[in-house]
């Protein structure tokens, strides 16, 4: 790839514990000493990102993505591969990383431009904007062991951020953050996406990377398992998560090329799923405003105490626009024999904007799929939405107005 601005080769990360100090102090100097235990947290790690590109980091937590940023931003040495960067990078990281305890939120600025090579008469006209973008007032010039996590982000996020650089990378700093500011931060990464900035955000929230990256990688264990699509990503990591139950994940294509993911103990599943029309027919096409039902056919093949059915209804992107399940609906179903069958049917006006959306259905013992899943089907149904007798308006949601346009009284029209 001509236009890569990262690549990351091979790449693994070691930790070793020797039997004494000494034998440790012998191997930094390249003595040949075999180490007690090693402990691989990152291993055979390969991708590489172009100009101008959004990729999302996804794993569970202690699976290796902060030490692949630290790697890639130079602050730790891989044991094996190597990482090349083109052009300037500006990381977010672990909360408060760089920064001096004992020194004001403006000290802290200025050293950290100074780090990043911004030039003596350049920094004063930066704290400036740094101080504008933060907005703690009077905390910028206090020392930053009196901030709040929040505050430091905030601190963070506007240094990072002072110059657009080449390539960004942003860590999990962002999920401390008031949602105002959560907000203020994903506009101004939006505005670099749009000016060509290179993107690595690492996250848990699915709508987040679905809806700023181009790609999305997963590492699960130290290594790299998913590059691709990041709703099919993000769908095979939410089974991954729910594979507490030592149930498979499993995926297979659409017939339109996209990836499904399906996991669970099959102790129920979800033999068909229909959305019918207000006449019973099974339709792919609705129209903006009808009567729907959304009919699933439940096959219970081992007995279970507890059966809560759950779906989701998704974008184009993937993103959640709206689900429930009949935990918070109070119709929970209890002990379920082999060979029992339910049908359930949600009825609901089809309130949605035109496009092409997606139900993704779950069948478990409680309100969440991460316990007892019994099955977990992404892509379980795909239809399309089409405005063909309202007025024209914009958005995901149909929300009718009654809307009017009065004069008030005495007053007169100009």
């Amino acid at each position: 790839m001509s236009n890569s601005v990262l690549i990351v080769d091979g790449v693994g990360k070691c930790y070793r514990s020797y039997r004494s100090e000494l034998q440790r102090f012998a191997s930094w100097f390249g003595v040949p000493i075999k180490p007690q235990s090693e402990h691989w947290v990152l291993r055979h790690i390969s991708f590489r990102i172009g100009r101008g590109e959004a990729v999302g980091l996804v794993g569970q937590n202690g699976a290796g993505k902060s030490t692949l940023l630290k790697i890639i931003t130079g602050t730790v040495r891989p044991n094996e591969g190597s990482v090349a960067a083109i052009g300037r990078i500006s990381a977010l990281l672990e909360l408060g990383l760089g920064f001096n305890a004992e020194l004001t939120g403006r000290e802290n600025a200025r050293h950290a431009l100074g780090l990043m090579g911004a030039a003596s008469h350049e920094i004063e006209p930066m704290l400036e904007s740094i101080e504008d973008f933060a907005e703690i007032g009077e905390y910028f010039d206090q020392p930053i062991r009196a901030y709040s996590s929040g505050m430091q982000m905030r601190v963070a996020f506007s240094v990072a951020t002072a110059v657009r650089p080449e390539t960004l990378i942003v860590d999990e700093a962002l999920s401390v953050g008031d949602s105002y500011f959560v907000h203020k931060c994903f506009k101004r990464i939006r505005e670099f996406r749009e000016a060509g900035t290179t993107l690595l955000i690492v996250s848990h929230d699915a709508g987040a990377i679905q809806a700023l990256c181009d790609r999305a990688l997963l590492i699960e264990g130290g290594r790299l398992i998913r590059d691709g699509d990041p709703q099919e990503v993000m769908d095979y990591y939410n089974a991954l998560i729910a594979e507490k139950e030592n149930a498979s994940v499993r995926t297979a294509s659409t017939e339109d090329g996209r990836t499904a993911t399906e996991s669970g103990t099959g102790e129920a599943v979800v033999d068909s799923i229909q959305l019918l029309d207000e006449t019973g027919n099974p339709v792919e096409y609705v129209g903006v405003g009808d009567a729907v039902t959304l009919r699933c056919k439940i096959r219970v093949n081992e007995s279970i105490d507890r059966l809560v059915l759950g779906y989701m209804i998704k974008d184009r992107l993937g993103q959640p626009v709206f689900g429930t399940n009949t935990h918070h609906t109070g119709q929970t179903r209890e002990r379920l024999q082999a060979g029992d069958q339910l049908i359930a049917n949600a009825r609901f006006p089809m309130n949605l904007g035109p496009g092409t959306y997606s139900v993704s259905v779950a069948l478990s013992s409680t309100e969440t799929h991460l316990v007892r899943n019994y099955q977990w089907r992404d892509l379980a149904l795909v239809f399309n939405v089409a405005n063909i007798r309202h007025d024209t308006f914009v958005g995901t949601a149909w929300i009718p107005p009654t809307l009017s346009i009065e004069v008030p009284r005495g007053d007169r029209l100009p």
